[in-house]
């Protein structure tokens, strides 16, 4: 698959790209493929919710390609994006499926130099990547075991010429050597990999001490946030910039930036306008149309290093996505999965507080039976992830000797050596601690320890907000599990399969139900429905619902009147929810179907010979609209051998699917499914919404079949 997006970028013309795959028994999409961006500026969407405001979610929810031209639509249809790349490219996001299975997506950026659209030979190219690297993912399942999905993204580097001849080399490095302005490389990562005698000479540092560092970590005088942002800028957009450093007393130096799919190269030239005077505009101001870069004055050396845009920019995407977060299992797995590629630390331990203990509730890069051991400790323990919490003040041990100062008998774990115990706090409680760990010292400025404080605000008021939701929905979750039948008592003459399916995670409860009645010794009744709403009240109702339709179904009424008496019911209790209902009875003696519906999907039938359609019954109003409404019972044969099929619109709805087109197709799976296990055609239909990524509702399915005389 790197090759295959190598291939792609190639033929298209993109600059990057990122390939992203499903994960197995988890609705999170993982970056697995990196290609010409560092992994700092993809680190926010390491790992997507697949329900995420993200286009690489939306094309794989939607199975569509999604198309953005440039930085005005990003930052109005994914402001997200654009506050942590705030930088003019193209953008395009496509599935990686089959006619089965959705396996993942692929991204891709252009510079804006690039056609407003994609030609259709690029069209093609992204199809036909799409399709080979289903193929290939199709094959990888197969296998046994099938190989496991790499932990960390790939970075896949463009191919590169030949070696180059080492005298051509020498006659380069020469030329560099002869030229009046300094000359340096940075790689995509930003670090210096070659600067001339010159270059050293005008940033007064030596070429040695240089190599291998990022020059705004490097040289104390750069810490400005402009040359990183600048750098960024380039590396995501392709274009060069520029900008000039006032130094005071010293002579102001002038940074051109040229990028390409390897690195970026650098001139560096003095200059001698006074300290305050704007730069001439770069090529990227030029060729956009913005305001000329100013001029950055270098502040006084700090006395450590100081927080770079990245993290700055960080930050705000992750404090965007922490108000979004519902349960807790959001918080921890956006707290997991960014902080760690995108803060710098190598490990990380949540916990939470929990009857005057400290649960472990989400971790990164320890092992689990290393963190089990320190699962559970009270919070009046003499160790510091509960001492911060006594006194609401963070701790920070840039080595272990510190730590071992303060803590002697401190646990050690291998390739750990400075450590952040950051206490959460929400609203002057206290709701659990974070602690951050890295494989290096490090002396935590005042700047990052500012930066990492502000970080656990956050994190502690989004985790407040996340418990409460939790309690709630816990508790919607329970009542409508004790309201759903839990089994479907056999009946004579019928065979019968049910499944409900909530919906992804991180969403509401729903009010969707069914159930089977034994209306008389040859009448069955079938009922499904979905409560308007997502809540409690919203399962409480459809409790009541599900009662009113037993009660007047076992009394021998017909559906039609099922329906008029329930709405009355529902009218009484002045529920202001909407509920739509679908009733079927099931009279074995005279083989005829009795049907009625307020406002529901309409039935599919199989019939004995394999042929399946959508039933058309008259629509009725929904239940609770208005108190007195007439309700049409239809009436059908129901021959031996026939398979009906009720189910609420999670399972044809979808973003950007038109209804009547999902109901069709649901019939046409329902009529060449050759299961005789109605449990086995359950599942058939069912698949598609199991392991797909656009669902955002829940799923209620009823399958009746009438047996034939033989069986």
């Amino acid at each position: 698959m790197a090759a295959v997006l190598t291939g792609l970028m190639r033929d298209t013309g993109a600059s990057a790209g990122l390939v992203y795959l499903l994960v197995p028994g988890d609705r999170m999409l993982r970056l697995v493929l990196l290609s010409g961006v560092p992994r700092e500026v993809a680190a926010p969407w390491v790992r997507i919710p697949v329900d995420a405001p993200i286009p690489v979610a939306d094309a794989i929810r939607e199975r569509t390609y999604v198309w953005l031209g440039g930085r005005q639509e990003i930052a109005h249809r994914y402001p997200k994006i654009g506050m942590v790349l705030p930088y003019d490219f193209l953008l395009a996001a496509a599935p990686i499926a089959d006619s089965a299975i959705v396996w993942g997506g692929v991204v891709l950026l252009w510079p804006v130099s690039h056609p407003p659209q994609l030609d259709a030979r690029e069209r093609e190219s992204l199809d036909a990547h799409c399709r080979l690297s289903a193929r290939l993912l199709r094959r990888a399942a197969d296998q046994d075991p099938p190989p496991p999905h790499p932990t960390a993204p790939l970075v896949v580097h463009p191919v590169r010429p030949s070696e180059a001849d080492p005298a051509l080399a020498a006659a380069a490095l020469d030329l560099t050597e002869r030229l009046p302005v300094g000359c340096c490389a940075l790689d995509l990562d930003g670090r210096i990999t070659f600067i001339n005698t010159a270059a050293a000479e005008l940033v007064n540092a030596g070429a040695a001490d240089l190599l291998g560092s990022r020059p705004w970590e490097a040289l104390l005088w750069l810490n400005d946030p402009a040359f990183e942002d600048r750098y960024r800028a380039a590396i995501v957009t392709r274009r060069p910039t520029s900008f000039t450093v006032v130094r005071g007393q010293a002579a102001s130096l002038h940074f051109e930036l040229y990028p390409d799919a390897t690195g970026i190269s650098v001139l560096i030239s003095p200059r001698e306008e006074p300290p305050g005077e704007e730069t001439t505009r770069g090529e990227e101001g030029a060729a956009s149309g913005e305001a000329p870069a100013p001029a950055v004055h270098a502040p006084p050396p700090p006395p450590a290093e100081p927080v770079g845009t990245a993290a700055v920019y960080q930050l705000m995407h992750l404090a965007a996505s922490l108000s979004e977060a519902a349960g807790v299992h959001d918080v921890v797995e956006l707290v997991a999965d960014q902080i760690v590629p995108a803060f710098g630390p190598d490990g990380l331990v949540l916990m939470n507080v929990d009857e005057g203990r400290l649960r472990i509730i989400g971790h990164r890069g320890y092992s689990e039976e290393f963190v089990e051991r320190y699962d559970g400790k009270p919070v009046t323990a003499p160790v510091t992830d509960a001492q911060v919490l006594a006194t609401g003040v963070p701790v920070f041990f840039p080595t272990y000797e510190d730590l071992v100062d303060a803590h002697p008998h401190a646990p050690r774990y291998e390739g750990r050596n400075a450590w952040a115990f950051l206490p959460l706090i929400a609203s002057g409680r206290p709701v659990g601690s974070l602690i951050l760990s890295y494989e290096r010292p490090r002396p935590f400025p005042s700047a990052e320890r500012a930066l990492l404080t502000s970080l656990a605000g956050l994190i502690a008021q989004a985790l407040a907000r996340a418990r409460l939701y939790d309690s709630e929905h816990s508790l919607a979750r329970s009542l409508q599990t004790a309201l759903l039948p839990h089994g479907l008592a056999p009946m004579p003459g019928i065979d019968v399969a049910a499944r409900y399916l909530p919906a992804g995670h991180g969403m509401d409860i729903g009010g969707d139900f069914y159930d089977l009645i034994r209306a008389t010794p040859t009448t069955v009744v079938a009922v499904i429905g979905d409560v308007q709403g997502h809540n409690t009240t919203a399962a409480a109702l459809m409790g009541q619902v599900r009662t009113a339709v037993h009660a007047h179904a076992t009394a021998g009424t017909s559906p039609g009147d099922i329906l008029a008496r329930t709405n009355r019911l529902l009218d009484d209790l002045d529920a202001d929810r909407f509920t739509s209902c679908l009733i079927a009875e099931f009279d074995l003696a005279h083989d005829r179907l009795r049907l009625a519906t307020a406002g529901h999907p309409p039935p599919l039938l199989r019939r004995a010979d394999g042929s399946a359609e959508v039933l058309e019954v008259p629509p009725g109003l929904l239940l609770g609209i208005a108190p007195d409404v007439a309700y049409d019972t239809v009436e059908l044969p129901w021959e031996p051998g026939s398979v009906l099929a009720l189910y609420t619109d999670g399972l044809v709805e979808a973003p950007g699917l038109d209804i009547g087109t999902s109901m069709a197709d649901l019939a046409e799976r329902l009529s060449v499914s050759r299961a005789r296990d109605l449990d086995r055609v359950a599942d058939e239909l069912t698949l598609h919404v199991k392991h797909g990524a656009h669902r955002t509702d829940d799923v209620a399915l009823l399958l009746v079949r009438r047996r034939s005389p033989e069986s």
